[in-house]
């Protein structure tokens, strides 16, 4: 019974491509997005999310996409500073940057107060703290890379016996 069970496993995954936890997650992720749409619908959204939806694919990939691309690349080709390359410590700039930009994204309308009149008639509250916050909360996740950075940089200097640039 074990060798069959064992052999219908093994087709399956020459078959799928990949084990079978991750054709159920695959299934558990179209069921989550289904019911998103059906929320969707209900609340009667839908072609404004569909707008929505395409153009943020259509505004990701035909211009954020390739500015951001070739901001880092224009990074990794920093010159070099003595014996060490910027390489990787462009990861300092690039997660507080892309999370910080991921904050943008979602509550843009928020922090440009591009829908002031919509927040204030939902909540009775002003749009003006978003701008502030999402600047602050920018700082400080630039900072705590900055400190992540420089805690590294001097650990890894001790280490090996001599100061980094």
């Amino acid at each position: 019974m074990r060798g069959r069970i064992g052999a219908a496993r093994r087709r399956a995954r020459e078959r799928y491509g990949a084990g079978l936890w991750h054709l159920f997650a695959l299934f558990a992720c179209f069921g989550v997005a289904a019911y998103a749409l059906t929320r969707v619908i209900a609340a009667g959204i839908l072609l404004g999310f569909l707008l929505w939806f395409l153009g943020a694919v259509i505004l990701h990939d035909l211009v954020v996409l390739p500015l951001y691309s070739a901001a880092d690349r224009c990074l990794q080709r920093l010159p070099a500073v003595g014996d060490r390359r910027p390489g990787p410590s462009v990861a300092y700039l690039r997660v507080p940057a892309g999370l910080s930009g991921l904050l943008l994204l979602i509550w843009f309308p928020l922090i440009l107060r591009a829908s002031e009149y919509n927040y204030r008639k939902a909540t009775a509250l002003s749009t003006d703290p978003y701008l502030g916050r999402w600047l602050l909360v920018t700082l400080a996740l630039f900072a705590g890379s900055a400190l992540v950075y420089g805690v590294r940089r001097a650990a890894g200097g001790r280490r090996a016996g001599k100061a980094h640039w």
